[in-house]
């Protein structure tokens, strides 16, 4: 099997990396979409949440409570409306039916939303579908947001007082759906009807969003990717043909290779092929060789039997040998359809492992082949050794995992909630610094008079320096630099630009504990001792310089050259 997805070639990452970049995420194929989810449980979440589920041909909802471990639901068929106002009435609808089975007395309710279509979020609470896919053509909904638009139909209700406080990928459930005990979980990946994968990224990774600190949840949708023709090479006739029977021609290339909603008539265009002399009317009709019947054709026990039924219901013979070349066929398409997720995961684990640990990756329930996981952690090894990866099996789909979202999201925020409500005592409002600059102005006009001086709490040092520089000085000095451990003695020349400018040499000496604890006789005598090394190291004795003293301790001038030490016990 040929594949452009294995890291090191850059096909799948590379096409990543696009949707990723600031710069080139408008062009990309694969559109790395934030999710604005920050973290997976760690196993504290708490609450009660509602969940609505958005599904293929049905609408679930959910409702999780205590330690989100269990919960009750119900599911509703799904026709899809002609227009967007009906679709999420019918929602709204269903989940105020759903809280009058419940028979509860609660009114509030926060809900998170699965919905398992391209958006562009621009926080956990406002998605813009992009584009419709897996059979839905509902109008009115694409470039809108799908919250504003449940939660408004939901108003209209006027039954409950329902929150919509997410609005999840059915993706990103499944990663969020696993169990916290066994450690986390940031890497997810569907293969149903179609087919997606999403990861925790480092923030910093992801320039399409401002946030550059922690992590960011990113739905890779690369159901999309070899949209700009990467896949050439690797697409078969059968998979041209049911691109262009599809829906969206030219449109979601690598998901047509291995999602549920297409595999059954990538194997009904090979039948025809295989038995190109003998086609009835049933086997050119598109949509009658299921998913579900390759499945078990697939399977060692009853794959036999089942192919045989399959042909007959296809009007065609059924020899051993047909039945056993059939299966050979399904066995093939669910074969690639694993060894391409497999190089996806592979991309992604890839760029993760040079970042960090991974840790665990679910994987859906509805396997392409039996033992999907099995056989998906065989696959994902040889493309990236360097990984060690454990595939899990996701808990209830995305159903708690839009729950577990919900929760997240609520603990993050009463984190945020204790943290701001604690750096609040830090925080001044502008009265409040025009009040500590009223107070301090009068402090100095106080350390400046020379009848309240003495009861000044800024005590308002005169200096006696009476200018600052003018660029004409000139000439060599020597200067001190006090400091709390140590000190430096510098020689300082001071030319004209043209010159060199200032020019300056200079050594640290360590002031010993003994000395800095000491009387300040002491202190001095050792000081006297090292500048008489400066010297002598610089070829200086006997030499007359000015002396500058930078002594960073109150001091009370009575001269320029004069002060006296106010309380150090150094000094």
């Amino acid at each position: 099997m040929r594949c452009l997805l294995l890291p090191e070639h850059g096909g799948g990452w590379g096409a990543m990396e696009r949707g990723l970049s600031h710069r080139t995420h408008t062009q990309a194929t694969v559109r790395m979409l934030p999710t604005f989810i920050r973290a997976t449980p760690d196993g504290t979440e708490r609450g009660e949440f509602l969940v609505l589920e958005l599904g293929d041909t049905d609408l679930r909802v959910l409702w999780q409570g205590g330690r989100l471990g269990s919960g009750r639901g119900a599911t509703s068929a799904l026709l899809i409306p002609s227009l967007a106002p009906q679709l999420f009435a019918f929602m709204a609808t269903c989940l105020c039916e759903f809280l009058d089975g419940l028979r509860t007395r609660q009114t509030d309710f926060e809900l998170g939303f699965s919905f398992p279509f391209s958006c562009r979020q621009t926080r956990l609470d406002q998605g813009y579908l992009i584009s419709w896919t897996k059979g839905f053509k509902c109008p009115g909904v694409e470039g809108r947001d799908v919250v504003e638009l449940l939660q408004s139909a939901i108003n209209k209700q006027a039954r409950y007082h329902i929150k919509v406080i997410a609005v999840v990928n059915d993706t990103t459930g499944t990663m969020m759906s696993c169990d916290a005990s066994a450690g986390p979980c940031e890497v997810g990946l569907v293969v149903d009807a179609g087919t997606n994968s999403c990861f925790m990224a480092e923030a910093r990774h992801v320039e399409v969003v401002e946030e550059s600190d922690g992590r960011m949840g990113v739905v890779t949708e690369w159901g999309s990717f070899g949209d700009n023709g990467a896949l050439n090479d690797v697409l078969s006739p059968y998979d041209h043909q049911v691109d262009q029977g599809s829906l969206n021609p030219g449109k979601q290339r690598f998901e047509k290779m291995i999602g549920g909603l297409y595999l059954g008539e990538i194997v009904r265009h090979i039948l025809v092929e295989l038995f190109s002399g003998h086609t009835t009317p049933a086997l050119l009709t598109k949509g009658l060789v299921q998913t579900q019947d390759i499945l078990e054709i697939t399977d060692e026990q009853v794959g036999l039997a089942t192919a045989q039924r399959v042909l007959r219901a296809l009007g065609l013979e059924a020899s051993d040998q047909d039945c056993f070349s059939m299966q050979q066929v399904c066995s093939a398409v669910c074969l690639r359809a694993a060894g391409l997720c497999a190089a996806g995961l592979a991309a992604i684990l890839s760029h993760m492992c040079r970042n960090r640990e991974l840790p665990a990756s679910p994987v859906p329930g509805s396997p392409l082949v039996p033992r999907f996981s099995e056989t998906l952690q065989q696959l994902v090894k040889p493309l990236a050794p360097e990984c060690e990866v454990t595939l899990v099996q996701s808990d209830d789909g995305s159903g708690k995992g839009i729950a577990m979202v919900a929760a997240v999201a609520s603990r993050l925020a009463a984190q945020r909630l204790q943290v701001n409500q604690t750096l609040a005592l830090l925080q001044l409002s502008p009265d409040a610094l025009g009040k500590v600059q009223a107070l301090l102005r009068r402090e100095m006009e106080l350390g400046l008079k020379k009848e309240t001086h003495a009861m000044s709490s800024v005590r308002m040092l005169p200096t006696y320096i009476c200018a600052t520089p003018d660029g004409s000085e000139r000439g060599d000095f020597l200067a001190l630099d006090l400091g709390g451990t140590n000190f430096r003695v510098l020689l300082v020349k001071v030319h004209s630009r043209e010159q060199g400018g200032v020019q300056i040499l200079s050594e640290v000496y360590s002031i010993p504990p003994n000395v800095a604890q000491g009387p300040g006789t002491q202190l001095f005598d050792h000081i006297v001792e090292c500048i008489v090394d400066f010297q002598t190291k610089q070829g200086m004795m006997g030499h007359t310089l000015p002396l500058g003293f930078t002594f960073s301790f109150p001091c009370q001038q009575t001269s320029l050259d004069q002060v006296r030490g106010r309380g150090d016990r150094r000094c």
